[in-house]
């Protein structure tokens, strides 16, 4: 069914160099403008994505990448979002808004990307996305399909709702049964085994449940926030351990803290067994050459 439409309507989507939307950035915008009467027009970018404190290139999240495919490299001779505001922004003039899940995500991106040039390269606009209506179609997705226990359960489980829904063991029960019943439908695509089914859609890399830190392709333990953001662990630990103790005592999960207080004390017994072993003989010969010349540092 063709959509019935006042004024026109605008699809987008944003694949960015990860999910903070006060500090990441925009690496591709796509609009699909449809107007009234069915015509269709449709514009992409690359940005090169841009750190304006710093002045220069922010970079994409391992996660990021892994999911977008698209690396630092790939966008470093792009535009940045800045020196195509203006061409985004009349898209944008006399469009209502439309996506999926963008609602939560694309939406508050655009809006801080185009925040960020009215600050720092002090430019002005005459838009206002918040007055925009904004069509989620996941919501009407959800909405029309529900995704809950009770919907999976009468979709794998032959048609019926199951009773005493939303109190603990019935839902558990309810649970087991719809894992077998996806097991029966999908055997040519799910393998009956735990560490398979684990891993379905992705395991995730994540250290502790918040994602404060993560695992990069090495396996280092990294930090996903704030001013140590992209570190590894390790290094924060050489550079300023008194980071450790603002974990401990801030506004985090016990478990963030606890896979933090983990990390500390395997670099202390590290370090302390660094400094128990005796020397190597490239050590030693290091110190003899600094003695024989008479420079210790």
């Amino acid at each position: 069914m063709e959509l019935n439409l006042q004024r026109p309507l605008l699809f987008f989507d944003i694949e960015s160099t990860g999910l903070n939307i006060a500090s990441d950035c925009i690496a591709e915008l796509s609009f699909v403008k449809v107007f009234p009467g069915g015509e269709t027009r449709i514009k992409t970018w690359r940005f090169k994505p841009w750190d304006y404190v710093n002045q220069c290139q922010y970079p994409i999240s391992p996660q990021a990448s892994a999911v977008n495919g698209l690396k630092d490299e790939d966008l470093a001779g792009e535009p940045r979002f800045c020196d195509c505001v203006q061409e985004v922004l009349d898209w944008l003039q006399d469009a209502d808004l439309a996506g999926f899940n963008s609602a939560k995500f694309d939406l508050p991106m655009l809006a801080e990307e185009i925040e960020r040039v009215r600050l720092y390269m002090h430019m002005d606009f005459d838009i206002d996305l918040h007055s925009k209506l904004m069509v989620d179609v996941q919501n009407i997705y959800h909405y029309m399909e529900p995704r809950n226990l009770k919907a999976a359960y009468r979709f794998y489980c032959g048609g019926e709702d199951f009773e005493n829904a939303h109190t603990a063991e019935a839902d558990t029960v309810a649970t087991y049964k719809v894992l077998k019943g996806q097991l029966d439908m999908y055997q040519d695509k799910l393998k009956n085994d735990v560490n398979f089914l684990a891993g379905v859609a992705g395991r995730p890399r994540t250290v502790d449940y918040a994602g404060r830190l993560y695992l990069n392709e090495e396996g280092e333990a990294v930090v996903s926030f704030g001013k140590h953001k992209g570190k590894t662990a390790r290094e924060v630990w050489n550079t300023e351990p008194s980071y450790y103790a603002w974990i401990e005592g801030g506004d985090f999960t016990l478990d963030t803290k606890r896979q933090f207080a983990r990390l500390k004390a395997q670099f202390q017994k590290e370090r302390k067994e660094a400094l128990n072993r005796p020397a190597t003989s490239d050590e030693l010969q290091g110190l003899r050459d600094k003695f024989s010349t008479g420079k210790l540092f």
